[in-house]
């Protein structure tokens, strides 16, 4: 399995070579790469039927036992399907849809990454794994979104996918590790087995609300619903394959994936079963309300999301079933008629169902297609669609889920409605001004949505082909066998009267829909007033606030900057230790040595004389004193080698101090006396505060000190006696490379700053003289250069 997301990802490194040498061709050789995967998935079909272990385990970290682990089961099976397949359809649609464009390659490269990060999503069988492959869809996702980052409007669709999806992953994170934890694994297959205790366990809501929130913002669920239209501004190749089997049903699949861990609980049913109704009634209604043909498909979307959420909240295994064939249905569907739009935009370069007709005649094939997706959306017979919508409406048909069925009646009427306006409009009724020459396109815009609409129909009329792959999924999602006998036709019972119903109701809204104006402009400001405006309202607040705390923190004082660090370093220790530092100190022996008391004297009267120096040569020597002092109190500790060390740094430190004093301009400014008390009381703080976090450490110490470990291992692993050798070179051997690189880079601009030599002062008015503009006298670069020195507020407190 590694192998696959391997050959898609190369795949996608090669596509913007395969656009150069043989054009939009290309996407019909690029899509055997997951036409093989497809039918590769098709040969283990009959082992994931028999139950048979088929998974994939790289060791990431062995020492965590945390793994890269991928397993195929009867729902990674039926969602694998699902993206390789409408992925080779895709691809091939996309050469038609960008022939001749320069960003064919690079759409080929972002689809196939898309395509590779979701195989990995819904074939992972780590939490860890998972979470990766699901940052990465919204990563491509982005990119695919914002195809066209030359507007402004792509861009800023792209971003608010990126943060609605983005945030959710960041709440979905801690939800996975805390399931791990409390799972006591992060195998989604071992956590199976630990499901009921991970259902009586204390953290339990706590997982669920996290885990819940990152699937509903994935797929597009209330509120969290306005991203999903918004990216209608993508090219519609990429709306088709991230509304069809991808990205907006990988919440879906995460919320699938783990009911037998998480599911079977009131809290299951009351957080997922409402949100679900809601998002399914609110995008049926939606989507009469726009006139863009993507548009209105995106809302559909939204409505059959709601629907599969709404199932799998119920959890009953009839549901389950019906949300797998549902979700079959839709990815037929919606996948034609995404692609259908597509043809219809790229013929007449409108999407306004206002200014569309007449295109029957015109695009025949492509009407033929946009039919079959059309009745199946509907749920017409004999296609899949009806198929699923049976099963739908049998599955909730009991006394106690008659609200459910009732808003899945109303909310299909509205699809059936939408519908009308998008395989209706467009195709019959006069020609328009925009489609007079209207045209249909080459076989890569057509074949692909024709396939899907047949492909829908076939599986309606033989509706038993799937009922095994469906009753694999369902056994995957429930944890045990379930039967499904999905068929075409059941006789007339209640189930059938209500798909009719449906129907009629459908077909009569369509014919009444300019009725529904006035009730929309009713509407209007409720939904003016929607998750959209509040979503608006946070980046507009969060953008000022970044820019308030920036002027605040990033102002170019480095003052400001010192301050802030200092401050909150101080105020961390106190509010984390508090007393406990007082309590702690009482302890420490006081059993100093005079020798060591008169160099600590030392230190502290240097100090003293370093602040009160009036020259700079006095402020450096007492500096120098204070470093020698602390070398002293190494020798006196046994740390020779770091004494030495010390000795030579403060050597080197002296002298370059003194080197570069003396080539700088006398500098008689001072800081005034209310500065220089400021600055005297956050030394003293956090000279205190870092005294005491120190000896206070000394008093806590819980475990065998480390050093005793280097002393044991220093021989033996690093093959060294001096221990701090052995330290340096072999235990922390990157960080002193690090340390060697600094010092390096150090040295380069100490160097350079003593060779440097101030420009001469006629070559420097030359170039003033130069510039004829009255800018140059008030730039204050130039007048730096001018004056060769500018005082500013960053000296004040030298």
């Amino acid at each position: 399995m590694f192998l696959w997301l391997l050959v898609i990802l190369t795949a996608g490194i090669l596509a913007p070579a395969v656009n150069r040498l043989i054009g939009s061709r290309g996407g019909w050789c690029l899509a055997l790469v997951p036409a093989g995967v497809f039918t590769y998935l098709l040969k283990l079909w009959p082992s994931v039927m028999n139950q048979e272990e088929i998974s994939a385990h790289i060791d990431w970290v062995p020492a965590l036992n945390l793994a890269v682990s991928l397993r195929l089961d009867g729902l990674s099976l039926l969602f694998g399907l699902m993206v390789t397949g409408i992925g080779a359809l895709i691809l091939v649609y996309a050469g038609g849809y960008l022939k001749g464009d320069d960003r064919l390659g690079r759409l080929w490269m972002l689809l196939l990454f898309f395509m590779m990060a979701m195989l990995g999503l819904v074939l992972a069988d780590n939490l860890l794994t998972l979470f990766i492959f699901w940052e990465l869809t919204s990563i491509t996702s982005y990119l695919l979104i914002g195809f066209n980052s030359d507007r402004p409007e792509s861009r800023a669709s792209a971003l608010q996918a990126l943060l609605v999806t983005g945030g959710g992953g960041l709440v979905l994170l801690p939800g996975l590790l805390l399931l791990g934890v409390a799972g006591n694994s992060f195998e989604i297959s071992t956590l199976v087995g630990n499901a009921e205790a991970i259902r009586q366990h204390s953290l339990y809501v706590p997982i669920l609300l996290m885990i819940l929130v990152g699937a509903f913002t994935k797929s597009a669920q209330f509120p969290f619903h306005f991203w999903l239209p918004n990216a209608m501004a993508a090219p519609t190749p990429i709306s088709a394959y991230l509304h069809s089997a991808t990205m907006v049903k990988a919440g879906v699949y995460l919320i699938a994936r783990l009911h037998p861990v998480l599911g079977g609980t009131t809290a299951w049913f009351w957080m997922i079963a409402p949100i679900g109704t809601i998002t399914m009634a609110l995008g049926a209604v939606l989507a009469l309300r726009a006139t863009d043909l993507k548009q209105i498909l995106a809302y559909a979307t939204i409505s059959v999301l709601g629907t599969l959420t709404m199932l799998l909240g119920i959890g009953t295994e009839a549901t389950l079933t019906a949300a797998l064939a549902v979700l079959v249905a839709h990815a037929f569907y919606k996948g034609g008629l995404f692609m259908v739009a597509g043809a219809v935009d790229h013929a007449v370069h409108e999407r306004d169902i206002h200014k569309l007709g007449g295109l029957r005649s015109a695009m025949p094939v492509t009407f033929v297609a946009a039919c079959l997706a059309g009745f199946s959306m509907s749920g017409v017979l004999p296609t899949f669609g009806f198929v699923a919508k049976e099963a739908w409406y049998e599955a909730i048909g009991h006394l106690a889920e008659i609200p459910f069925l009732t808003a899945s009646i109303l909310s299909n009427i509205g699809l059936v409605a939408a519908v009308g306006l998008v395989c209706v409009k467009p195709f019959f009724a006069e020609r328009t001004e925009a489609t007079q020459k209207a045209h249909e396109g080459g076989p890569a815009m057509w074949g692909p949505p024709l396939g899907l609409g047949i492909g829908g129909l076939l599986l309606g009329l033989m509706p038993t082909r799937i009922s095994e792959l469906l009753a694999a999924g369902s056994h995957a999602v429930t944890g045990h066998e379930v039967p499904v006998h999905l068929a075409l036709w059941h006789g007339v019972n209640v189930t059938l009267l209500l798909s009719l119903l449906t129907l009629a109701g459908g077909i009569t809204l369509y014919w009444q829909r300019h009725r529904l104006g006035g009730i929309y402009a009713s509407l209007n400001p409720v939904i003016h007033y929607g998750p959209s405006s509040v979503y608006a309202w946070l980046l507009k607040n969060v953008n000022q606030l970044a820019r308030v705390q920036t002027a605040i923190l990033q102002n170019g004082y480095q003052r400001f900057y010192l301050y802030t660090m200092i401050g909150i370093t101080v105020f961390s220790v106190w509010i984390a230790l508090g007393g406990r530092i007082f309590s702690n100190l009482d302890s420490l022996p006081l059993d100093y040595r005079v020798h060591e008391v008169l160099l600590v004297g030392l230190i502290l009267a240097a100090s003293f004389a370093a602040v009160r120096a009036k020259t700079w040569l006095l402020a450096v020597g007492s500096l120098g004193i204070v470093g020698f002092s602390v070398a002293g109190i190494f020798v006196l500790f046994g740390a020779p080698d770091l004494a030495m060390t010390q000795f030579v740094i403060e050597t080197l430190t002296v002298l370059l101090f003194v080197m570069a004093f003396s080539r700088l301009p006398e500098f008689r400014r001072l800081s005034s006396g209310r500065t220089r008390r400021r600055d005297a009381l956050i030394a003293i703080g956090a000279g205190a505060t870092i005294s005491a976090l120190l000896m206070f450490a000394m008093t806590v110490r819980a475990d065998r000190p480390v050093s005793e470990y280097y002393v044991a291992n220093s021989v033996t692993e690093g093959h060294g006696r001096n221990v701090v050798n052995v330290i340096l070179v072999d235990f922390r051997a990157l960080d002193t490379l690090g340390e060697i690189t600094v010092l390096a880079i150090a040295a380069i601009g100490v160097y350079s700053l003593l060779m440097l030599r101030p420009a001469k002062l006629t070559t420097i008015e030359s170039a003033l003289d130069e510039r004829s503009d009255d800018s140059a006298t008030t730039d204050p670069h130039t007048a730096q250069l001018a004056t060769g020195f500018s005082p500013g507020p960053e000296q004040e407190g030298v």
